[in-house]
């Protein structure tokens, strides 16, 4: 099951400078298509991404500023567009709540 994180966390880039992918090959992160070859590619960033330390501060800036290439925080495009949907539903009901 995917996480959903925080819709209200403040959009921050300095988890960058410390990030496992930093010293990687960028190409890694950004497969072309979702299938073939591209398959170990992404199991191999997502590997990069689980020993890293910032991999939430990652995936929170991929979906707030709906990142849709790539893969963020450890998740694929496809893991990571229905994870956004969540998160933008949970976004809207706290916002909904709060005005309420």
């Amino acid at each position: 099951m995917l996480a959903t994180p925080d819709p209200d966390t403040i959009i921050t880039t300095d988890w960058r400078e410390v990030a496992s992918c930093a010293d990687s090959e960028p190409n890694l992160f950004f497969p072309i298509g979702s299938t073939g070859p591209a398959i170990v590619q992404i199991e191999n960033a997502k590997k990069i991404c689980t020993e890293c330390s910032v991999q939430e501060s990652c995936l929170q800036y991929a979906l707030q500023s709906n990142q849709e290439a790539g893969v963020w925080g450890g998740y694929a495009e496809d893991e990571r567009r229905r994870l956004r949907k969540r998160w933008l539903a949970e976004r809207r009901r706290r916002n909904a709540t709060r005005t309420a």
